[in-house]
């Protein structure tokens, strides 16, 4: 890739680490985009174990470029985002994939194709981790930082797409008991 080009795809890519999140950090400060896919790369190659027969290089792609769309819309919770607002990001993005330089335009376009069709374990896995990642933050956060709406998501979100799998349906159950107490605890709280 020309220096310049690959510039340029960084200069896009860097909008994400300005970009937030809905959810909050430990120390209650807004999470970036940035940082939710970072985090749900570490989970992908962390768990290359669980999954041998699983392509787990694949899946760190797909989770280092699954909300690069977002460096054009910024990022909307799933409990607001609209069909309208997918469709928005998506053209934006399939916009952009195919002015990156050969061979990333094709290997950008695959993933993203491979990833909306959610049939391969690789992308399951994908978009279980993205899904978990969002549950696990919530966890970390101060309850303060809670919407009502999220008492709920973060006992139902993930589940479905953790259901192909014992393990992450395992993970998925321990989180669920981690929100419990975590809000017990709170409700104990002087």
């Amino acid at each position: 890739m020309e220096i310049n080009e690959f510039l340029d795809v960084m200069h896009v890519a860097e909008r994400l680490k300005d970009a937030t999140r809905h959810g909050y950090s430990s120390g209650g400060r807004r999470e970036s985009v940035a940082e939710h896919s970072w985090r749900i790369t570490l989970m992908a190659f962390f768990l290359r174990d669980e999954f041998p027969e699983a392509d787990m290089n694949k899946v760190m792609e797909m989770c280092l470029i699954h909300d690069l769309g977002e460096c054009f819309t910024g990022d909307i919770p799933t409990f607001l985002k609209t069909d309208a607002d997918e469709a928005r990001e998506e053209d934006l993005l399939f916009s952009w994939v195919p002015s990156l330089p050969e061979p990333y335009a094709t290997r950008m376009h695959d993933l993203y194709t491979e990833m909306e069709a959610l049939e391969t374990q690789e992308a399951k896995i994908y978009k279980a981790l993205d899904k978990m990642e969002a549950v696990l933050q919530h966890n970390e956060a101060p309850l303060s930082t809670w919407i009502p709406k999220e008492y709920e998501l973060n006992m139902t979100y993930g589940f479905e797409q953790a259901a192909f799998s014992p393990y992450l349906t395992k993970l998925r159950e321990q989180m669920l008991r981690d929100t419990k107490q975590k809000i017990s605890d709170n409700k104990k709280a002087p």
